[in-house]
Parts: C-alpha cells; sequence; structure tokens
C-alpha cells in the first residue's frame, strides 16, 4: 500500500469497502433465524471448521450471528452518521450565513453538545426515548454533528468572502442562488469525508452504548449485545465469544477509518499529490 498512490488506495479502499458492505448487509439479510437458533448440544464448542467462530453457552453459531450482528450495527451506524452529516450541514450554513446572533446561538449549541462525552448523552437520549432501536438511533445521530458544522461553517464564512459571490451578488443573485450554486458544491467534500469519518465512532458508539444495556434490546442480533453477553463467560475460558466478534468490529471500523483519511488527504491539496 505503501508504493500506491493516494487515489489508488481510496479507489482500492472503496471498492474492498463496498464489498465487505454488500457482503455483510445480505448476510445479515438472508440469513434465517434458525441458523442463530440455540442448540445446547453444540454449547461452548471452540472454533472449528463447522463454527469458525465458535458457539456460545446457549449452543448459537457465533460466525452467523457475528454477520447479522454486523449488519445492523452497520446500519444504524449509515443512518445516523448520514442524519448527523446533513444536521451539520444545516448547522455550520446557519450559523455562517445568519446573524450574529444566530451564529452566537449555534456556537453554544456546539459547545453544549460537545461539553458532555458523547456516551453518556446518548444513555440519556436512548433512555429517555425509551431506548431500543430509534432512541439509540436518536442518540447517536444527536452527538456526532459538532465536528462537522464547525469546519462547515468556517468553510462557507471563507467562501462569502470570495469575489466570485461578491460578483453574484452585485448582479441580483439572491441568496438561495449563492447557496446552491456556489456554496453547496463546495461543501459536497466536506459532507462525505466527514460522513465517512462519522461512521466508525457511530458504530463503536452504538456496541458501546447495547454492551452496557442502554441501547438495542437483548434479542438483537448486535455486536455490543454478543460482547455483552460474552463477558459472562469469559472467565471460563470462552475466549472466543469476545475475541472473534470483538475483532470483526474492529477490522471494520479500521477499514473505514482508512478510507476517511486517505479520501481527507486526497481532497487536501498539500498532499493530494503524495
Amino acid at each position: 500500500m505503501k508504493r500506491l498512490n493516494r487515489y489508488t488506495k481510496v479507489i482500492l479502499l472503496t471498492v474492498v469497502m463496498v464489498i465487505v458492505w454488500i457482503a455483510v448487509y445480505a448476510c445479515g439479510v438472508l440469513i434465517p433465524d434458525d441458523a442463530v437458533a440455540g442448540n445446547f448440544l453444540n454449547a461452548r464448542q471452540p472454533p472449528s471448521w463447522q463454527y469458525p467462530f465458535g458457539t456460545d453457552a446457549l449452543g448459537r453459531n457465533l460466525l452467523m450471528r457475528t454477520l447479522k450482528g454486523l449488519s445492523v450495527s452497520m446500519t444504524v451506524g449509515f443512518a445516523a452518521s448520514l442524519i448527523s452529516a446533513v444536521v451539520a450541514v444545516f448547522v455550520g450554513i446557519a450559523a455562517a450565513t445568519g446573524s450574529k446572533r444566530v451564529d452566537a446561538c449555534m456556537n453554544w449549541l456546539i459547545d453544549l453538545v460537545m461539553g458532555v462525552p458523547h456516551t453518556i448523552l446518548i444513555i440519556l437520549i436512548s433512555f429517555a426515548l425509551g431506548r431500543g432501536l430509534r432512541g439509540l438511533l436518536i442518540g447517536i445521530a444527536a452527538t456526532h454533528w459538532c465536528s462537522l458544522a464547525r469546519l462547515i461553517r468556517g468553510e462557507v464564512l471563507q467562501l462569502r468572502s470570495q469575489q466570485y459571490v461578491a460578483v453574484s451578488r452585485k448582479l441580483g443573485k439572491s441568496s438561495g442562488w449563492i447557496l446552491v450554486n456556489h456554496l453547496l458544491p463546495h461543501l459536497l467534500p466536506q459532507f462525505f469525508v466527514g460522513l465517512i469519518l462519522m461512521f466508525p465512532h457511530a458504530i463503536l458508539h452504538e456496541a458501546s452504548v447495547s454492551f452496557l444495556g442502554f441501547g438495542l434490546p437483548p434479542e438483537q442480533p448486535a455486536i455490543g449485545i454478543i460482547l455483552s453477553e460474552s463477558m459472562r463467560y469469559i472467565s471460563t475460558g470462552m475466549w472466543w465469544s469476545a475475541v472473534l466478534p470483538g475483532l470483526a468490529l474492529v477490522l471494520i471500523v479500521l477499514l473505514v477509518d482508512k478510507l476517511g483519511d486517505n479520501l481527507r488527504m486526497l481532497l487536501d491539496p498539500y498532499s493530494a499529490q503524495e
């Protein structure tokens, strides 16, 4: 990978990520419920050719449960990241194009959200909304937009001072026309990079909150639920019930994070030619 240029790395990582996403999501949809049902005759089986990830204390196939859990975690993470990125764009544009009072209110809101640890705030929002998928999704989406909103605000402030924007105003173009034709095209790269970089954080927060028992319900085969259940038996020697599902989650997160970093450096003029 070190011999490849930045553009080639982004293309390869994007292809790999799309293949992994399609494979995991297809497995999560196509795997029947019977494949993850309990069977006490196969309980606590270590990894083998028949059960690559072993089985848990109830005899459930951990590979099948991990694939279904990854599909759930990736769906929740993508949906929350997309909502959060859209919110960040609207907040950043409103702060940069509004009055000084609007800008001050938006900055105060950003400081307020960033001042509370994300995990605690997600737990509070999820608990207030009755937990479950809806509460977890809203909690993650409501806590991950702040950094991107500040970046968008700074970008819009810089774009507003450009000469072509002033010429458009002199020609009588409306603020909406300037927003659609001058501002939004320049904000799309920041939007996509921010979306990709938010995705790993959203997945990890979904897994951590579900692990603590404030996220998805226990019957949902999510990675956080699998890791939480494995803690009861890991002291008995069932290391595979925690290590292998956790390792699968970490690999997905590292892959997306690597893609986001390379895409960010590709869009940066100072490192795009590396």
